[in-house]
């Protein structure tokens, strides 16, 4: 094209940055359909009489979280043995279970606390991916941090089933909220050099990265909407 050099490796640059693009592109296409099927699944649930017996069958809610595992791990381990469309349908299903499962915070918190916690994430959210594919230095180390923090508040968590502490409860989510900011501009930028080395012409490789990316960014997103929302929600009644 006139006007613009044609000096060596251009080309590749931009090849690249359209590569990088496409790449993200998809993940946060394929997240934000897997967030528009949790948020109707759960506004459904939360107003039908399946989302009032829901809340009154233990068993069932278990066993939807236990499904839910299942297509995680799944989704996770077998990735590069599944087609394109298989890996679509499960995270598609993992997130329509995720709304089943999280429509009892409209039982719980005030649609006001829903709608602001929502809003924080998304910003919050945002502003750190944004940070992940824009910043020269490596996340590598923070993101194995994070990671242990991770698995810290997984455990904190169970112990503290048993032991219902309201602090320790405030402490997890706090601690929480500062690990998946940072989980989130790691993975973002993790998900970025994936897609340095995504091949376009293999549609197949591309489909399973955008639907492994979208998974692994969507729980970023949940989970730190979970913990603002235990923050600072407020009750319903």
């Amino acid at each position: 094209m006139a006007g613009y050099p044609t000096y060596p490796g251009a080309q590749a640059s931009v090849s690249k940055a359209d590569t990088i693009n496409a790449f993200m592109r998809g993940i946060y296409g394929w997240m934000s359909t897997g967030m528009l099927l949790t948020a109707s699944a759960a506004w459904l649930t939360a107003n039908s009489a399946f989302g009032l017996g829901l809340l009154k069958s233990p068993g069932l809610v278990i066993g939807l979280v236990l499904v839910q595992f299942g297509l995680v791990i799944g989704l996770s381990a077998a990735i590069n043995k599944l087609s394109g469309t298989a890996a679509t349908l499960m995270f598609l299903a993992y997130s329509t279970l995720t709304g089943i499962t999280l429509s009892s915070i409209f039982f719980v918190y005030s649609m006001a606390s829903i709608f602001q916690a929502f809003v924080v994430t998304a910003g919050m959210f945002g502003a750190m991916s944004v940070y992940g594919m824009v910043t020269k230095r490596d996340l590598t180390s923070m993101g194995s941090f994070m990671f242990m923090g991770l698995i810290g508040i997984v455990l904190a968590s169970v112990v503290n089933m048993f032991v219902k502490s309201s602090a320790m409860s405030y402490a997890i989510s706090v601690i929480g909220v500062f690990v998946f900011v940072g989980l989130t501009a790691y993975d973002t930028q993790k998900l970025k050099y994936m897609g340095e080395a995504m091949p376009l012409n293999d549609g197949t490789a591309v489909r399973r990265g955008t639907i492994l990316g979208a998974l692994t960014l969507y729980l970023d997103f949940l989970n730190l909407f979970l913990m603002l929302l235990r923050l600072f929600g407020s009750s319903r009644d």
